[in-house]
């Protein structure tokens, strides 16, 4: 009740505003999830079903959050950027990590079924966030390289690990033992050599993860009552409508879902609206 004598708790809460004129970064990870994937018999070393689950989940939080301009997962993590100008909750620290998080985990629970019709969920799944704060696209371009990169390393060590018992016969922890010390061309040999497997032909969705970003659509024409074309897209309810503003039409945009290398420059020159202010 406003007013009451009783109000004065709010006294303790900290305010948490985050600097301004900074890419603000938020990274998911499941929690438990090794616990949670065996329990749910996820094939290893990856299973389709959760990792289109987790895109599925990461492409809902992007629909409802047009701050968020980029996203990358692999595994049980995802990790989202937010432009630099974004006013998202006054940028205040705790409600972002939150709301954000939490619409993540829902999303995932709530389409469950849609990829695991045949496997109940046994228990929640839950997701932990953090938010770090970084100045300038070299940062952002090294993070995301950063987590490609662990993408690569952990999924060829993953594959060799599960080619080995699945199909060498080798128990878990003479697997781990062949591979202590080794490096990224043994394990390549390992697969080709004894099992006849290209790693570099493996499906780029396990070898370089998923990465969300905006996709402008083409524009389409409708006809008033006499006949000429408006010039607005058909579809009001697609994610970005296109709004007209000042003469100009803000062009629609949905959210695509690409396994492509976000390391090298090809990726970003594209794509400049990502790191702009």
């Amino acid at each position: 009740m406003a007013g009451s004598k009783y109000a004065y708790v709010r006294n303790f809460e900290l305010p948490d505003p985050l600097l301004p004129g900074t890419f603000m970064l938020l990274r998911l990870d499941g929690h438990s999830f090794h616990r949670f994937s065996d329990e749910h018999g996820f094939t290893k070393p990856n299973d389709l079903r959760a990792l289109e689950l987790m895109d599925h989940a990461a492409k809902d939080l992007m629909e409802q959050y047009s701050d968020i301009v980029l996203a990358f997962g692999e595994s049980d993590e995802f990790s989202f950027l937010l432009r630099k100008s974004a006013a998202l909750y006054n940028r205040r620290q705790s409600k972002i990590v939150s709301t954000l998080t939490s619409l993540f985990t829902s999303s995932y629970v709530f389409h469950w079924a849609k990829y695991f019709p045949d496997c109940p969920l046994k228990y929640p799944p839950s997701f932990d966030g953090r938010l770090v704060l970084y100045p300038s696209g070299r940062e952002i371009r090294d993070y995301f390289s950063w987590r490609q990169t662990d993408t690569h390393i952990n999924n060829l060590y993953n594959t060799t690990f599960w080619v080995l018992v699945q199909q060498g016969g080798h128990n878990t922890t003479d697997a781990h033992a062949t591979l202590k010390g080794t490096f990224s061309k043994d394990k390549h040999e390992i697969l080709f050599s004894h099992f006849q497997i290209n790693y570099n032909a493996l499906d780029a969705r396990f070898r370089k993860g998923s990465t969300l970003v905006r996709e402008e659509l083409p524009e389409k024409t409708i006809a008033n009552d006499d006949g000429a074309g408006t010039g607005e897209p058909l579809d009001s309810g697609a994610p970005a409508a296109a709004v007209k503003m000042r003469g100009r039409t803000k062009p629609r945009t949905q959210v695509v879902v690409l396994h492509c290398d976000i390391i090298k420059d090809d990726f970003w020159d594209a794509r400049p609206e990502i790191l702009a202010d």
